[in-house]
């Protein structure tokens, strides 16, 4: 079975492997076993209550219960855009007209906007690539979602998620090399580690104060304005479903795009319920639902088959167990 649980500082080499395995772009896993081990450190202090709600960085893994492998990892921010700004590039549409030849154009443009303040982020969402069909990806996504409607209070009123952008097939980025990388100078890599180890002053400094007209740049940059990575498309369908929508917005480094949601309407939280557990055998012919626990100290989340009879929802002893939960403990049921 397999089990959503809190990351710590035991989980480096694990959280390693899947960082070398996420490949180039994806900026939340970073091959640097210093910024990892001490996002890990955040972490238990997060899932603990030793930090302040909104500088929390809850980093969840998926686990094989019975083997103990990591086969994933998520995460959730308490708040972006607080301690240091989290720039974006807007896509607008600029109109100019001229009643001296009776002509108006329609330019689309890229602006440097800092929008994304006061919002929890889910993000860092990546699985062994033996695993992505089977399921795993969406207990591991939704998993972020129970850990939030746990305690929403300590989270913001809107969600964000950013997802990778397009890389072509020999591995690079369109909108890096034709805009991003004139305003930067810098490796891909370099600006990539810049953003996860440093307070980003170097993107104030150095990023474009003005509109971008898009016509400008070349075809492939303009193309991949938005677009999703190749990997991404599942992570995408699944944050569609709970209710993200496009904000308009696009990451200043690969152009990939920002989805937003209200907190209270993510489908997994509005639909999610708690129950008083009752410990027996369950037919495996029962109805599978999302269970996690109701704390955020404590918190796991598997799939499993459920029995729900009113106020009470029925787990056989191993999913129990694989929860650590007793008797009579609360659940919560998505």
């Amino acid at each position: 079975m397999l089990v959503v649980r809190p990351a710590g500082p035991a989980d480096i080499d694990a959280l390693m492997e899947l960082a070398y395995l996420s490949g180039r772009g994806f900026t939340s896993l970073p091959e640097d076993r210093t910024t990892l081990t001490d996002r890990l450190a955040l972490s238990e202090a997060s899932f603990t209550g030793a930090v302040e709600p909104r500088d929390a960085w809850y980093v969840l893994m998926l686990e094989n219960g019975e083997t103990g492998q990591i086969e994933g990892v998520a995460g959730v921010k308490g708040g972006v855009g607080i301690a240091r700004p989290h720039f974006s590039f807007r896509v607008v549409t600029l109109a100019q007209y001229s009643s001296a030849t009776a002509t108006r154009f329609d330019h689309n443009a890229l602006v440097l906007v800092n929008e994304c303040s006061d919002m929890s982020e889910v993000g860092s969402l990546f699985l062994r690539p033996g695993k992505r069909q089977s399921g795993a990806g969406a207990l591991l996504a939704r998993a972020r979602y129970l850990l939030i409607g746990t305690q929403r209070e300590r989270f913001c009123e809107t969600i964000m998620a950013e997802l990778r952008g397009w890389f072509d097939d020999a591995d690079n980025s369109p909108f890096w090399d034709g805009i991003a990388s004139k305003f930067f100078r810098l490796p891909f890599e370099e600006a990539d580690r810049m953003i996860t180890s440093t307070d980003g002053q170097f993107i104030l400094d150095l990023a474009p104060r003005h509109p971008l007209y898009t016509e400008l740049v070349d075809a492939a940059a303009r193309e991949a304005i938005g677009v999703v990575h190749r990997h991404g498309v599942p992570a995408l369908k699944m944050l569609e479903k709970e209710g993200f929508q496009r904000s308009g917005l696009v990451d200043i480094f690969d152009g990939g795009p920002t989805m937003t949601c209200r907190r209270d309407t993510i489908s997994t939280i509005a639909g999610a319920r708690m129950r008083s557990l009752k410990i027996a055998p369950v037919d495996e012919g029962s109805e599978e639902r999302l269970i996690s626990t109701d704390s955020i100290a404590a918190f796991r989340a598997t799939r499993a088959p459920v029995l729900v009879d009113g106020d009470s929802a029925t787990l056989s002893p191993a999913t129990a167990t694989l929860l650590g939960l007793a008797e009579g403990a609360t659940l919560q049921l998505s």
